[in-house]
């Protein structure tokens, strides 16, 4: 018999992938988690039925939230990661000697639990000397900190349930709030191909383009995301992500990569014109 998960995207559109078996399922304080193992993903997780990551696609999404800011920032020493609880963006931020330390704030202990468990190489990272792992609500935890970071990751899920908080006007206020005079904030800003998905991109850029005297969106293709197209937002208080940009800098630090260049670094910003149409339209509210 075989046995496939499925998530739908929209109402009339899913994504499905046959299992081999189900290796975890369990219902915590804040959401459904479910990891399966397949034939071409490996091992993915889902939490309340939507995948977060898979072992064959996690390295682009980690890629792009830790490596393009890191390569326009000339000296980050602190870190704040919202959500991160895999460990996969401290892993790649871990690869940077001039870090000194890195705070994860995760929410949901059992999704920590559950990585570390099963997913350890990724996981590894939360038992570094330099990452400190904060089991608490985000927002709350940001609203006790000002001048602290130099670059801030919200790697947290959609926003809905339990997480809408870290998409609101207060959230990225009490970023911009905990950020150093040269801050910069990665978001993931979510796929805009389906109608049912475009508001919730609108309503993110809108905020930020309004909190940050610099707002940029960039892309990724990113298999297992809606339409396999996923945007990211780089929003900063001094360094623009094309101007201040420092390939040779970065390229010089020899850091392997499977899917981040200095080259997709460029094209990354350089979006289709339903997805400038769309953010210009939302900057014309500032």
């Amino acid at each position: 018999m075989e046995i496939w998960f499925s998530e739908m995207h929209t109402d009339n559109v899913k994504l499905s992938v046959r299992i081999n078996r189900q290796l975890f399922s369990g219902e915590s304080e804040y959401q459904r988690i479910d990891v399966f193992d397949s034939e071409d993903l490996g091992k993915f997780i889902a939490l309340d039925g939507e995948i977060v990551f898979s072992d064959q696609d996690e390295f682009i999404y980690d890629e792009m939230v830790a490596h393009v800011p890191m390569a326009v920032h000339p000296n980050v020493k602190k870190v704040l990661i919202i959500g991160g609880g895999d460990g996969g963006v401290a892993g790649e931020l871990l690869r940077y000697p001039g870090i000194e330390s890195i705070d994860v704030v995760e929410t949901d202990p059992m999704f920590i639990d559950v990585c570390r468990e099963f997913f350890p190489e990724t996981a590894k990272s939360l038992t570094n000397e330099k990452v400190y792992v904060f089991c608490e609500d985000g927002l709350r935890f940001l609203r006790r900190k000002t001048d602290v970071y130099d670059l801030i990751i919200n790697d947290s899920t959609d926003p809905f349930g339990y997480t809408e908080g870290l998409f609101t006007k207060e959230f990225y206020g009490s970023c911009y709030k905990a950020l150093k005079d040269d801050g910069v904030m990665v978001y993931q800003h979510g796929s805009p191909f389906y109608d049912e998905d475009e508001a919730a991109c609108r309503t993110m850029h809108r905020k930020v383009y309004r909190s940050f005297p610099i707002s940029r969106v960039y892309q990724a293709h990113i298999p297992t995301s809606p339409s396999g197209y996923w945007l990211f937002g780089f929003a900063s208080k001094k360094y623009h992500p094309l101007k201040d940009f420092r390939p040779e800098e970065w390229n010089a630090l020899g850091i392997k990569t499977e899917y981040y260049t200095t080259n997709l670094h460029l094209g990354a910003f350089m979006l289709p014109r339903y997805v400038e149409d769309l953010l210009e339209e939302e900057e014309k509210y500032r």
